[in-house]
């Protein structure tokens, strides 16, 4: 045979697949599919080694060849191929032998993309393609580790079938935290068939949540790449959920058909990319692609690729020997020397100890805060044998010595607190993120940020006013931490303690790009076949890791605004390569930053557990710790079987318990590896107490957040009747005089009143409303309005509130990206078509643009409302008629007039013109409803704000505190603040909302009087002393509920904000001022999404509930001594009329006034007496922190309510 042929080459992440193809037949008459093993040049080189062995009559000149993938295009040169777009590959090669196909599912090893076709008007086919970019989720990479992880044979997987029935969570959203994912779950015992299935389908998923882009994916669905083409269950995952989403979206597909004809998996299908860029090949010119032998690929192999190094190359970690003595001289920490004891002493010390997941330190600080001791150990799996062992390193130390320790004070942070603080008594139990600022702050004083990054995870504490004012966590993503740099010295077969020594060798690092850590794994494959050093490899990733960071895990733009004071510590940090490129980053980008490296970076978070107990221990005289003897001959057992197993869901963790017995005969049970509340109980009775307690608690506490939230939504009761058709009514005639000016009459004439058939009818009328954005701040309104017109509030049908479930099911309509709170409303439309319509039809959906809304800022420039927010209603439209009209096909009338809460006139004028025809309306009724519901909105913001001023009253009586969060209407929704103030409340802190904050500006004059008479503004509800670009109206009322915190003692801060939020981020650096400035206890989460981060939110919690029992210590403290001086001025008070008294009996005189002064003075005396002593049921509900609404009087006391 001496025809010419083309070759196809597809040069992938893992693999390369090749066909030979007959260009006038286009038949395949040679193909192969093979891993290359990081080596691409050397595996295509073969392959063509091998097609020329199979055709040795073809003439090179006959041969063509067209390269695809990843990895194709630094290969094109070399062997006179012609590179093509893999998109446009895999397109050509499916409307080449498919001509009918709908869609394209394809997961590579690294990517995974959709293409849907679409046909227009003259027939003409177009192509729409979306691909991931910059995450390995969802890809064949991600199902190879995980596999790897799950450890079934290869020969068992390809025969496993997808089973929905046991589906566990798995997080697809990262390809690394899926992977922790499924070790979590090989641990706990779930079968690997379950594990497997289970991340089929948060592939599937994840890929048809995000990459579909809201369209629907059309049979035929072709479903390619390796991994479609060699795993069952995967494919019977897509035969699973892409009919799902047909049958859910109305789509009307041949249903008999079988499912894998309508979603086949091609012959070959592994071989689309390297046949479609053959396809593509063979409409260019006859020049194109003319192959030049293997000489040009051999000598890129052998030589060229080292000649290119510099292409992708940067400077190398330290210029010049003195640069880096300089450096290491600078910031290597310093060598740690033990304390030595004398024989016979009484060393007297608090012990802290941070239990890690991977190691346990414990550090021995001395009553004056010096660190004595140190100790280490790699944990065992149990944190109570891992504290022995330390407990036991520092006890035998100090005797060592010739000394006794006497541990006065213990305290724990890390994930071996909770069981430590049950079975020895710690004293303290701390949150990490406050473990490490204390240590941090005891080291460096006042800083402005601390990057803590370890093996597993990292944490930047962003400070203010000496405290922790927010953080980022590793919670999305694993980039940045010191696994990236273990990995790297693994695969080198190197130490990690040698990773420094040895990338300083290095004269030049490659570029890496920042990012995904599966991505960073693909760099340094690359780098290493262009023949890079192992030491110019360290070097590159060591510079990639500030950049991982700061730049993808933190997100921060400007690392100058942030602050000039940088603490770094963590584990990592002895890795004087990663601590050097962090110097050098920080400092280009922030003129003058001093950077610091923690002197005992491992054991930060020892210390600052250790300084917190010496803190609680001074403060309350005692310990309740066990006793250093005691604790390392504390005795326990371990159960992990079926009796263990948590049956209150149908994950069924798989739990151990711990049971410990003290020397005392005292025993504590600690209950591990579950993954909710419902598991640390045993029972099913003591699950329901749980939650009795916590429902208990909740009532006690209030939550205004939660309250408003309910309460927007709920029937209004306090409506007028609607006045009778005749009624007498006064009105303006309105008429234009002979000479065209415009008269105004006052005029009395009769209401206008549908007749009472029309009122059945509108009580028959059902209404649907999206329980979404600026509708949380109208709600009384609407629900005022459509009753007051007569509809049944029965009929006044709200969404349910947003959830992770309820986005799932209807989140796959298009997006409003970034905003989730509005791309959040199609699973609410979705929400009232799937659920609501179908339990009773609904006859119209009304949802407005909202362009003005109601706020009581006053002398602002605007009333405005986020743009996004405002479009929404009409996003939804197009996103529900864009593929078929769900309005039309179910028969409900769609209404999204334009509306403006600041243009009352035009507002009454839209809203008849909207629904007269729909409810027969007359404009009488129309604008009676309209006032009815201003009347309902503002009688609602009367009540809110009652129970608002009740709750301040009450914290500042008691010398507590309130937590006042700032968000946009919308995050008084449970599924946009996941829960976050319900936390705060369970731990006794009552919860404010913007609204609940009493507006009266005589009860405001107080906090605002100073602002007042300096001119700063002209009313206590102005801001335009700090933002007098106020134009966003619920922008505004966040500046102005902070400017309020900030003057009220016994209020504290808590800002959402929702990701990537516009019309927020102009309020960031105000809200940051005002609150730098006051000092006023904040904590922000202004990267809040679709995910609830539950390991994130404890930690958050936990952080700021530390710094408000500081805050209301302090505030005691201020107390105690006001009561203090108060009560010896009065002793000195009374001792002075008591003289004046006996010098008027000296002369036998009596003074009533007199006397009634000092009765009044001694009984104030004795109540302070009483005061410092309460009697024992006041004492416990102090503790208990009952706070119950109440109101305070003109004297300073409290009447409950």
């Amino acid at each position: 045979m001496d025809k010419p042929i083309v070759i196809g080459m597809d040069v992938g992440s893992t693999t390369v697949k090749a066909c030979v193809v007959d260009p006038e037949s286009k038949e395949i008459l040679w193909h192969d599919y093979e891993r290359h093993h990081t080596k691409q040049p050397e595996k295509v080189l073969e392959f063509l080694v091998r097609i020329g062995q199979a055709f040795p009559e073809v003439a090179r000149e006959d041969v063509r060849v067209f390269i695809t993938g990843s990895g194709g295009g630094p290969l094109a040169v070399p062997t006179g191929a012609k590179f093509v777009q893999e998109v446009n590959a895999v397109t050509l090669a499916v409307e080449t032998l498919h001509p009918d196909a709908g869609s394209v599912v394809e997961l590579g090893g690294q990517d995974a993309k959709i293409i849907i076709f679409k046909e227009g008007e003259n027939g003409d086919k177009t192509a729409t393609c979306s691909m991931n970019d910059k995450c390995a989720s969802g890809t064949g990479a991600t199902i190879d580790k995980c596999m790897i992880k799950v450890g079934m044979p290869p020969a068992e997987t390809v025969k496993l079938h997808f089973d929905e029935s046991k589906l566990h969570h798995v997080a697809a959203k990262c390809g690394v935290f899926a992977e922790t994912d499924i070790v979590n779950l090989v641990k706990t015992g779930i079968p690997s068939t379950e594990i497997l299935c289970s991340l089929a389908d948060a592939i599937v998923m994840q890929n048809l949540s995000v990459l579909t882009r809201g369209n629907t994916l059309k049979p035929k669905v072709l479903l390619l790449g390796g991994p479609n083409t060699y795993l069952p269950f995967l494919q019977e995952c897509w035969r699973k959920r892409i009919p799902e989403i047909w049958e859910e979206r109305g789509f009307d597909y041949p249903k008999d058909v079988p499912l894998d004809e309508l979603i086949p998996v091609p012959k070959n299908a592994e071989l689309y990319a390297a046949y479609g860029a053959v396809m593509y090949g063979l409409h260019e010119a006859a020049d194109v692609g003319r192959y030049l032998g293997l000489q040009g690929l051999e000598r890129y192999i052998t030589e060229g690729r080292k000649e290119r190094l510099g292409e992708s190359a940067g400077p190398p970690l330290a210029t010049d020997k003195g640069e880096l003595d300089g450096f290491i001289e600078a910031y290597r920490i310093p060598k740690f020397h033990p304390v030595s004891f004398e024989a016979g002493q009484t060393v007297r010390a608090i012990v802290g100890l941070d239990g890690g997941s991977t190691s346990s330190k414990a550090v021995l600080l001395s009553e004056d805060g010096e660190i004595l001791r140190k100790a280490y150990t790699l944990s065992k799996g149990n944190p109570i044998q891992d504290t022995k062992d330390l407990l036991r390193e520092l006890r035998d130390g100090v005797r060592a010595d010739g000394a006794e320790l006497e541990v006065v004070g213990f305290g724990a942070t890390g994930y071996a607190a909770d069981v430590l603080e049950e079975t020895v008594m710690a004293d303290v139990n701390i949150v990490e993120t406050v473990a490490h600022m204390m240590s941090a702050t005891h080291f460096f004083g006042d800083i402005d940020v601390i990057c803590d990054i370890g093996g597993q995870d990292i944490k930047v504490l962003f400070m203010e006013n000496g405290d922790i004012k927010s953080f980022k966590l590793s919670n999305q993503c694993s980039a940045g931490n010191g696994m990236l740099l273990q990995a790297m010295a693994d695969q080198f077969g190197l130490p990690v303690t040698k990773y420094a020594e040895t990338a300083f060798e290095a004269e030049l690092a490659p570029k890496f790009s920042y990012g995904c850590a599966v991505f960073l794994d693909t760099d340094r494959v690359n780098f290493q076949k262009e023949g890079f050093s192992k030491e110019e490899l360290l070097a590159g990733l060591a510079q990639v890791l500030p950049k991982n960071v700061w730049q993808y895990v933190v997100g921060v733009p400007r690392l100058a605004a942030l602050g000039r004071k940088f603490v770094l510590q963590g584990g990592t940090q002895y890795n004087m390569a990663a601590v050097k490129a962090q110097v050098d980053y920080i400092k280009e980008r922030v003129p003058g930053a001093e950077v610091y490296v923690h002197p005992h970076s491992g054991e930060a978070g020892a210390i600052g557990a250790a300084m917190e107990t010496l803190r609680v221990i001074k403060r309350k005289g005692k310990s309740r710790f066990v006793g250093l003897d005691a604790a390392i001959d504390l005795e326990y057992t371990t159960k992990n079987d079926e009796e263990t197993v948590c049956h209150f869901c149908p994950n069924e963790c798989s739990r151990t318990f711990i049971d410990a017995t003290r020397p005392d005969g005292s025993t504590a049970r600690y209950i591990s590896g579950f993954s909710c509340e419902k598991g640390t109980v045993e029972s099913k009775e003591a699950m329901l107490d749980l939650v009795r307690e916590r429902k208990a608690i909740m009532k006690e506490f209030p939550n205004l957040v939660t309250y408003e939230a309910l309460k927007a939504f709920q029937k209004r009761k306090d409506l007028d009747e609607m006045p009778a058709a005749g009624t007498p009514i006064d009105d303006l005639e309105v008429k234009q005089t002979f000479w065209g000016q415009i008269q105004r009459t006052k005029i009395e004439r009769p209401f206008e009143r549908a007749s009472e058939e029309v009122y059945a009818k509108r009580r028959r009328w059902r209404l649907g409303m999206p329980r979404v954005l600026n509708m949380y701040s109208t709600g009384p309104f609407w629900m005022a309005y459509f009753q007051g017109l007569g509809v049944d509030p029965r009929n006044i049908v709200w969404s349910d509130e947003s959830g992770e479930e309820m986005f799932a099911e209807g989140g796959k309509y298009g997006s409003v990206d970034p905003c989730y709170p509005s791309k959040v409303a199609q699973a609410h439309f979705h929400n009232l078509f799937f659920k609501h319509h179908e339990e009773k039809p609904l006859d119209a959906i009304f949802f407005p643009i909202l362009t003005h809304v109601p706020c009581f800022i006053e002398h602002a420039v605007d009333h405005t409302s986020c743009p996004i927010v405002a479009g929404t209603p009409d996003v939804m439209k197009a996103a529900f008629t864009k593929e078929q009209d769900f309005f039309a096909t179910r028969g409900i009338r769609y209404y999204d007039p334009s509306i403006s809460f600041v243009e009352k006139v035009r507002m009454k004028q839209v809203l008849f013109e909207t629904f007269k025809d729909a409810l027969d309306l007359t404009e009488d009724e129309s604008n009676w409803a309209l006032d009815q519901a201003t009347a309902a909105l503002e009688r609602f913001d009367q009540d809110v704000q009652a129970k608002g001023k009740a709750i301040l009253d009450q914290v500042e009586y008691e010398n507590r505190v309130a937590i006042l969060m700032i968000g946009r209407p919308y995050h008084l929704d449970p599924g946009l603040h996941h829960g976050i103030p319900d936390e705060f409340q369970v731990l006794g802190y009552p919860i404010l909302s913007i609204r609940s904050i009493p507006k009266d500006r005589e009860w405001l004059q107080r906090f605002f009087q100073e602002d007042l008479d300096k001119g700063l503004i002209q009313s206590p509800l102005d801001i335009n002393d700090v933002w007098p670009e106020n134009y966003s109206a619920n922008s505004a009322m966040k500046v102005w509920a902070t400017k309020f915190a900030a003057r009220h003692p016994n209020v504290v801060l808590l800002d959402v904000s929702s990701f990537k939020c516009g019309h927020d981020a102009p309020t960031f650096g105000i809200i940051d001022r005002i609150v730098e400035k006051s000092a006023v206890p904040y904590s922000a989460l202004h990267d809040l999404d679709a995910n609830k981060p539950g390991g994130s939110i404890k930690i958050r919690v936990k952080t700021y509930a530390h710094s408000l029992k500081l805050h209301e210590e302090r505030l005691e403290d201020i107390a105690k001594k006001k009561d203090e001086l108060s009560r010896r001025i009065d002793e000195k008070r009374l001792e002075l009329l008591r003289m004046k008294q006996e010098q008027l009996a000296t002369h036998r005189r009596r003074d009533p006034a007199l006397e009634a002064q000092i009765d009044e003075v001694s009984e104030r005396l004795a109540s302070y007496v009483r005061d410092a002593d309460p009697d024992k049921d006041a004492r416990e509900k102090a503790q208990k922190g009952l706070i119950k609404l109440g109101k305070k009087t003109a004297d300073g006391g409290l009447v409950r309510v």
